[in-house]
């Protein structure tokens, strides 16, 4: 079954909605007017209930099916879509672009939200299903585990969520097209701070200092080796740092350093083993040129892995909206991450890319959500709600 006509003639508004929410991006926690305005849209569209300050700025709403209206039985499946923005100063010259220096949209929650605002306008119209679709709009994916904090805040107990969705828009993927895989999609993403002390001195006698620029740039190039000798070569591991902070003038040697990086994983197995070597690479290759180190390891979010089942059913959904040769089941991983990895580990659940088409990459200053994705997103929430609440 292809686009839902319903749909089709709200793209206009809901790509207003998203337009709207591009135009005042808001970070992390801080989603207040995003917040709101779901809130004020899904109290006018009609749900059972709206409740707001879930995981502090979350908002949840649920849609009954005809048959369960009023009484809360049946079935509960969860719908999930971000809200919050990026640091990042807009570069897209769009008319509705950022109106806030040093924020944007450009990671497409924006998009996310208003698709699933569309969907949640359309089911608690028709109710075409029996049990409940709990819509799930979450702040702080970017960095803030809000996912975690929504959990927290007794988003699966509280709403009875029995299984969970979610969805996110993919630039290089072909327009109304959709791609997922089981098991691991998306990678752990762990926080590396390496703490260096040396000795400084004058940069004309090194040799009564302890370089710690010279330590930096050893312990970088040793770590290199964890991914190439340390995990099996069948396996996927990444380990970036990505600042390195020393010193301060060309003649003096700096005293310390500090550096900082990731890393990813798609098991718990090779996520312990870049943990463990890189405490010892760290350490011992510091203690080898005479300075000391310490390693602040801190685990960040947790692979995202795809239920079988779930899966399954979320490709047969999007084959009905895309059609049979637009989805691909067989999507390559990604060593980036997500946070929708704490809800697929409280229930069952799948993620899915949806085609952005040939748009700037996500978290790029000229990126911007593709609104002719809006009626194939909508869709497929909607055909997955109707679907896996049939009675």
């Amino acid at each position: 079954m292809p686009i839902v006509n319903r749909i089709a003639d709200l793209h206009a508004e809901i790509t207003a909605w998203r337009q709207d929410i591009h135009a005042h991006p808001e970070l992390r926690y801080d989603v207040h007017r995003t917040a709101a305005l779901v809130t004020e849209k899904l109290k006018s569209f009609g749900c059972d209930d709206v409740v707001p300050g879930i995981g502090k700025t979350g908002v949840v709403g649920l849609i009954r099916g005809r048959k369960d209206a009023g009484k809360g039985g049946g079935k509960v499946v969860g719908l999930r879509a971000d809200m919050d923005a990026l640091p990042l100063e807009e570069e897209t010259g769009l008319p509705y672009q950022s109106t806030i220096p040093g924020k944007m949209h450009a990671c497409g929650h924006d998009g996310h939200t208003a698709m699933l605002l569309g969907a949640a306008k359309y089911l608690a119209e028709t109710r075409n299903f029996a049990g409940t679709a709990v819509v799930i709009f979450q702040p702080a994916e970017e960095g803030g585990a809000g996912a975690q904090a929504m959990i927290e805040d007794g988003l699966i107990t509280r709403f009875g969520i029995e299984e969970v969705y979610g969805m996110h828009n993919c630039p290089g993927l072909p327009l109304g097209s959709f791609a997922t895989r089981p098991g691991p999609i998306m990678a752990s993403a762990d926080h590396i701070t390496i703490e260096l002390e040396g000795k400084g001195g004058h940069a004309a006698r090194p040799h009564l200092a302890v370089d710690t620029l010279l330590v930096g740039a050893q312990i970088v190039t040793q770590l290199q080796s964890i991914v190439a000798r340390n995990v099996d070569p069948l396996e996927a591991a990444v380990v970036s740092i990505c600042a390195f902070q020393a010193g301060h003038t060309d003649n003096v040697i700096p005293q310390q350093a500090v550096l900082r990086g990731t890393a990813r994983a798609f098991s718990t197995e090779v996520r312990d083993t870049l943990r463990k070597r890189i405490n010892e690479v760290v350490e011992g290759t510091a203690r080898l040129y005479g300075a000391t180190a310490k390693v602040i390891y801190t685990n960040g979010y947790p692979v995202v892995v795809n239920h079988d089942a779930q899966t399954e059913f979320a490709a047969r959904i999007a084959r009905e909206v895309a059609g049979k040769d637009k989805v691909d089941v067989e999507f390559r991983p990604r060593m980036t991450a997500e946070d929708f990895s704490f809800m697929l580990n409280e229930r069952p659940g799948a993620f899915i890319w949806i085609g952005n088409g040939d748009s700037a990459g996500l978290h790029h200053p000229a990126y911007n959500f593709n609104d002719e994705a809006i009626p194939v997103g909508t869709s497929y929430w909607v055909r997955l709600a109707e679907t896996a609440l049939a009675g």
